[in-house]
């Protein structure tokens, strides 16, 4: 056992469990003891126990998993709190079953603006959907629903028409209303410009919020800082709920962190939040100092900045995502990218030169190759620091680019539930579109940790359940989509590695957090079993019980 501050009794300890530390000096133990918000004991029952007080809060684990709190390393919290109350559509498939779930849905909400849907499969029809197929349901209301990766949005006449985009309109790279032969919209919208419109027209924007890079204009009177103030809430325990106790968020603004900073002052502030600037491509260079102004302003262990977040392409599913050859599905198109290479390495110079860490959506493998040769420059201009850039998703990636995440220190963000027949994504469209010859590098977890990369996991709410355990399950199970294709699969420990030590890693805090040992955060999960004594195919069924963030009980099953 270690114990620092001994003498003193503990305001928290954790008993009867199976810990384990992800510390390599002292893997496992039974029992934990916290004061002021740190660790301050890891051992054995008895040596713990000896840490109790009268005022101490004992917590017993019943031979449950005692983890590092779970670090959300990509997520979105503002939009996956505002959809909690949206129809979740994943799994469903079919137009029967498609009809049934929006009539149901809409007859429960008479006075709704705006229907919306969420978590649609690219194949919930066996031919592209249509606003046609959408009338058929529900003619007479706006109705929207988007792709679970929030990249394509579906809607119906009645919406297109009120949100002024029936007969399409320009919009910027990278962005489409796909158009019918009879010169209409025909329902599809690729990317935010073009769905954009529909949530604004609705009202359904502030969903969006951080997306934007911007702020709100007019600025929320104090009536809609408190509803945004508890959707923010709302969400955070959506997060405790499962366990975590630190986010990355992947959308930002200055709202956001404005937001947070009020729910701490009031005590409501339930993880530990890091939420960067969204950096546009219609935005000019200087805009970056707004980004090195919430990262001196925003600093604490609780509340931080100094993250740039970039969107280079899409996604694979709507041809969006850039690739260095074609799709094998669209022979003629390698997609659109929102930045042209050199904009992007501008942009990359400017923000490392700031000293600040940049984490850029890269889905295809031209994306990947030109965020990478963008950190390259940044190297080569500002010389060699440890900046921690991250790549976001990497979803195809080709063999000349592997080794560049360990030669130029870049973090792989990874998420586990994305890979098509992992959890809710189906196989097709996204194996024709990627063809099989790129197989072998889709979604390379172990191809990358082979090569040195660091691999962060994570969920990318609500494109995915947020729920850590079902993205370690979805790591350890992984399966090849056929024989002789490489095993991207992860060991338990590696998997839980990802949602913890790698986390912190990835915002420069491993010497406080991601692993139990003494003088670090009290920030911990106690699971319903043993994680490490449960089937892989059982791991769904372990629940967090209880979690602790900075020594405080931020969720109770």
């Amino acid at each position: 056992m270690s114990v620092t501050g001994a003498g003193q009794n503990a305001d928290l300890i954790v008993i009867n469990g199976r810990v384990l530390t992800m510390d390599d000096d002292n893997p496992a133990a039974e029992a934990v003891a916290v004061k002021d918000g740190a660790i301050v004991a890891i051992g054995s029952r008895a040596s713990i126990e000896q840490l109790k007080g009268p005022a101490t809060k004992v917590i017993d684990a019943k031979g449950g998993s005692v983890l590092p709190g779970f670090i959300e390393a990509h997520m979105h919290l503002f939009g996956g709190a505002a959809e909690l109350d949206n129809l979740h559509l994943a799994g469903v498939h079919g137009f029967d079953a498609l009809r049934d779930a929006i009539q149901t849905f809409a007859a429960a909400r008479p006075n709704a603006r705006l229907l919306i849907g969420a978590g649609v499969d690219y194949a919930i029809l066996s031919e592209p959907v249509t606003r046609h197929h959408l009338d058929r349901i529900i003619p007479d209301r706006p109705f929207a629903m988007s792709a679970s990766d929030h990249h394509t949005m579906w809607a119906n006449t009645m919406a297109l028409e009120q949100a002024g985009l029936l007969h399409g309109r320009q919009l910027g790279p990278g962005n489409e209303i796909v158009m019918g032969a009879d010169g209409l919209a025909a329902g599809e919208l690729r990317e935010g410009e073009a769905f954009g419109p529909i949530l604004e027209f609705f009202g359904q924007n502030r969903t969006r919020l951080g997306l934007t890079g911007g702020e709100p204009e007019p600025y929320p009177l104090a009536e809609e800082l408190a509803a945004d103030r508890d959707l923010m809430h709302r969400g955070l325990e959506w997060c405790a709920r499962h366990g975590i106790t630190s986010i990355q968020n992947m959308d930002g603004n200055l709202y956001q962190l404005e937001l947070l900073a009020g729910l701490e002052q009031e005590g409501r502030l339930l993880c530990r939040t890091k939420i960067p600037f969204h950096f546009k491509n219609f935005m000019d260079i200087d805009m970056l100092e707004k980004a090195s102004t919430m990262a001196s302003t925003y600093k604490s262990e609780w509340l931080s900045s100094g993250m740039v977040k970039v969107f280079y392409d899409g996604v694979l599913d709507s041809w969006t995502a850039v690739m260095v050859e074609p799709y094998a599905d669209r022979p003629d198109w390698v997609g659109e990218p929102l930045f042209t290479p050199e904009h992007f390495a501008q942009v990359a110079v400017e923000a490392d030169r700031r000293g600040l860490q940049i984490a850029v959506h890269s889905i295809g493998d031209g994306a990947v190759r030109a965020v990478l040769d963008g950190y390259e420059a940044a190297q080569k201009a500002n010389g060699k620091r440890d900046s921690r850039h991250r790549v976001e998703h990497i979803e195809v990636i080709t063999e000349a680019d592997v080794p560049r995440f360990a030669e130029l220190g870049v973090i792989a963000s990874m998420q586990p539930p994305h890979p098509p027949g992992a959890l809710n994504f189906p196989l097709e469209p996204t194996l024709s579109r990627i063809g099989r010859e790129r197989w072998p590098l889709s979604y390379a977890w172990r191809t990358l940790k082979d090569a040195g990369a660091r691999v962060v996991f994570a969920s990318d709410w609500p494109v995915s359940p947020i729920d850590p355990i079902l993205g370690i399950q979805a790591a350890v199970m992984r399966k090849p989509w056929a024989e002789g294709l490489p095993d991207q699969s992860f060991s338990l420990r590696e998997a839980v590695a990802g949602y913890t030590v790698e986390g912190a890693y990835a915002e420069f805090a491993e010497h406080r957090k991601g692993t139990l040992k003494p003088g670090y955060m009290a920030d911990l999960v106690v699971l319903s079993a043993d994680i490490e004594k449960t089937a892989p195919a059982d791991l769904d069924k372990v629940r967090p019980v209880t979690t602790i963030c900075g020594g405080k009980v931020t969720y109770q099953a």
